[in-house]
Order: C-alpha cells, then structure tokens, then sequence
C-alpha cells in the first residue's frame, strides 16, 4: 500500500499508484480476517502491522534509497522479534 501511494505522487504514476494501493489494502484487510479466524484478535493485528510495518521499511530501502543505517535495522528486528514473541506466547 505505502508504495503505491508514494508512486501516486509522481503525475505519470497517479493512476496506477492509487489502484495499487487500493488493491494491496483490500488484500491486506482480507488477510488480517482470515488470521483473527486462528489467533487472537490482538495477536493478528500486531503481526499484519509488524509486517506492514517492516515491508515498507524493506521496500524503502531496497527501491527508493532510504537509510539503512544500522539503527534502523536494529529498530525493524526487535519489531519481528516481538512479533515472533507474540506468536509464541499463543
């Protein structure tokens, strides 16, 4: 989703930007339902926004040249090591 609407800024990618994030919301929203039929509704979400939250950081870095200093990176593995914690306290 982040990465569409950072592409529905640049005039030439407006439309595609704007359908791709509606596209990978709607696909995200649909995985976040089908996650709170197995796990905790609490536990689901935190998962769905790590991942969300750690894959646009990725995407950052590796296609638009964000920082990747080491702070950054420390910062994004305690997010999936709590994540993980999460997952294992079920």
């Amino acid at each position: 989703m982040a990465l569409g609407l950072k592409l529905s800024q640049n005039v030439q990618y407006k439309f595609l930007g704007i359908c791709m994030a509606i596209i990978c919301m709607a696909t995200s929203g649909y995985f976040l339902w089908l996650a709170q039929k197995t796990i905790p509704m609490g536990t689901a979400y935190a998962v769905w926004t790590g991942i969300g939250a750690v894959g646009t950081l990725l995407v950052g870095i590796i296609f638009l040249g964000d920082s990747a200093n080491i702070w950054r990176l420390i910062s994004a593995s305690l997010i999936v090591f709590g994540i993980v914690g999460l997952k294992l306290a079920n």
